[in-house]
């Protein structure tokens, strides 16, 4: 078997220790004869995988006692109609777009009241972070909605916006656990775990109790309310239980590895690798502001189109998989989550050394 180095912003590389264990796991899961693919969500025995995994996670994040943990289907984008269904008491939040997630979610709140777009960084096309020390806050927002790592652009926020007092809803899908978080600053947690933590198909939203009510917007399905899932323990309807048993697996991996603050080091580690040889060389080019980058996703140019596709495709064939930027934006992109060994990000950079000098 020959395994590539997957750069792919999501669905994205998971542990293979992970990967392993699973396959053994495939047909017969601790002896019970069964697949956890079939097993019954209602079994004691699922019910036990779904419980350490909330656990694990509690632990990992050091999540406070008054706040739920959510694993919900639909992904982070059903989560642009949900946030405001639950939390636009008022009919207002504020928006800060920095990407095109936070554009989307943006977008779908103006369905359900006023969405306020209270700092953006599109005239630049999101290379940056914009000044969020003293904002306009509306008096009447009943939230501030972030996307804290913007995984097209490759920016992240190193320091979470002054809300002045409102409640901070933060979209972290591809910064999940990549480092420790005081979830105590946030109302709203979320992510879709396809790219730092498990496969394509499933959520997990963590909420402070007090945002969990029956004062929904009128007309909210019952499936999109979140008081529905929190008082079923996410099993109101068939959860995606084969996603929550691999995301439990994926905790434990990185418990094992020494918990998120050990993660963020590593995570540094490798993100300087690749940011120091784009700094220096004469062909490729980083395209984030340096403060605002981010150490997940890493975008990057040539400045020449067809230089950057015949990069992209000798990169394949050199195992490097998925390196291709998004269609917005054009050039390269590699991710380099939490699963991400060290060892690919250094081939990765000595293949891009070996490029330069055959195409300068």
């Amino acid at each position: 078997m020959s395994r590539v180095y997957n750069f792919s912003a999501g669905p994205a590389v998971l542990p293979e220790e992970v990967l392993r264990e699973a396959a053994d796991e495939m047909l017969d899961y601790r002896g019970c004869g069964m697949s956890v693919m079939e097993m019954s969500h209602r079994s004691g025995m699922f019910e036990t995988i779904l419980n350490e995994a909330e656990a694990d996670l509690r632990d990992l994040l050091q999540i406070p006692d008054n706040y739920k943990v959510l694993f919900l289907q639909g992904g982070a984008s059903q989560q642009f109609a949900m946030i405001p269904m639950n939390l636009m008491k008022h009919g207002e939040a504020d928006y800060i777009v920095t990407g095109q997630w936070a554009k989307k979610a943006w977008q779908e709140a103006q369905k359900y009241g006023k969405a306020n777009k209270i700092a953006s960084s599109e005239d630049k096309t999101f290379s940056y972070i914009p000044d969020c020390s003293d904002l306009d806050i509306s008096p009447n927002a009943d939230y501030v909605y972030i996307c804290e790592n913007n995984t097209i652009y490759g920016t992240k926020f190193k320091k979470l916006p002054n809300t002045k007092g409102k409640t901070l809803v933060s979209d972290v899908s591809s910064c999940f656990l990549s480092e420790p978080v005081d979830v105590s600053k946030y109302g709203i947690l979320y992510g879709g775990v396809q790219k730092n933590i498990g496969p394509a198909g499933m959520v997990i939203s963590i909420i402070r109790e007090d945002l969990i009510t029956e004062d929904v917007m009128k007309g909210t399905p019952t499936m999109l309310t979140f008081k529905t899932h929190a008082d079923a323990g996410s099993l109101y309807n068939t959860p995606n239980s084969y996603c929550i048993y691999m995301c439990g697996k994926v905790f434990k991996w990185l418990k094992n590895m020494g918990g998120l603050a050990v993660m963020k080091e590593r995570n540094e580690k490798k993100a300087k690798l690749l940011y120091d040889f784009l700094d220096e060389s004469h062909l490729f080019k980083g395209t984030v502001v340096p403060k605002d980058r981010s150490l997940m996703n890493v975008p990057f140019v040539t400045g020449n189109a067809q230089l950057d596709a015949k990069f992209v495709k000798e990169a394949k064939e050199a195992g490097l998989e998925n390196l291709k930027g998004h269609r917005s934006v054009g050039g390269m992109r590699a991710s380099i989550y939490n699963a991400m060994p060290i060892e690919g990000v250094e081939t990765l950079v000595d293949f891009m050394k070996k490029f330069e000098k055959e195409n300068v």
